[in-house]
This record gives structure tokens, sequence and C-alpha cells, in this order.
């Protein structure tokens, strides 16, 4: 018995995944440095002495990025 391709569809569905999964994270580090920077932004505007806002947009970031992973996750596996 010789060993057999997987079909072109399967192949498909794999690269679809991979796309789909590596495009969120991408999505999760530009949401955070972009919140992040601005947190940074309005610290030194506001001269606060502790990085306040940077912490509060990054963990908001954060969090709002892992309900996004969890739906889409939770989307494709009903």
């Amino acid at each position: 018995m010789g060993l057999t391709e997987p079909s072109p569809n399967k192949k498909l569905k794999t690269y679809n995944s991979y796309l789909k999964y590596s495009s969120l994270a991408i999505q999760l580090l530009v949401v955070i440095g972009v919140f992040g920077w601005l947190g940074h932004w309005l610290d030194l505007r506001l001269k606060l002495k502790m990085p306040a806002f940077m912490l509060l947009f990054g963990f908001v970031a954060f969090a709002g990025m892992m309900y996004q992973v969890y739906r889409s996750i939770k989307r494709d596996n009903p």
C-alpha cells in the first residue's frame, strides 16, 4: 500500500486556518502596540510619573483581543 496524499480541499482548509490564526496574531500585536503607544503618549502629555494609561490601554487591548480569539475559535468549533 502506498502513501496517499491529502485531498486538495483538506490542504486548502489547513492553509486557511494557518492564515486565519496568523492574522489574529498579527492583529494582537498591532492592537496592543497601538493602544500601548497611545497610553504612553497620554501619560507623557499629562506628565504622569507612573505609566497608568499605557498599562490600562495595554490591558484593555489584550482583553479585547483575547475575546476576539475566543469568538473566532468558538465559531470554528461549535
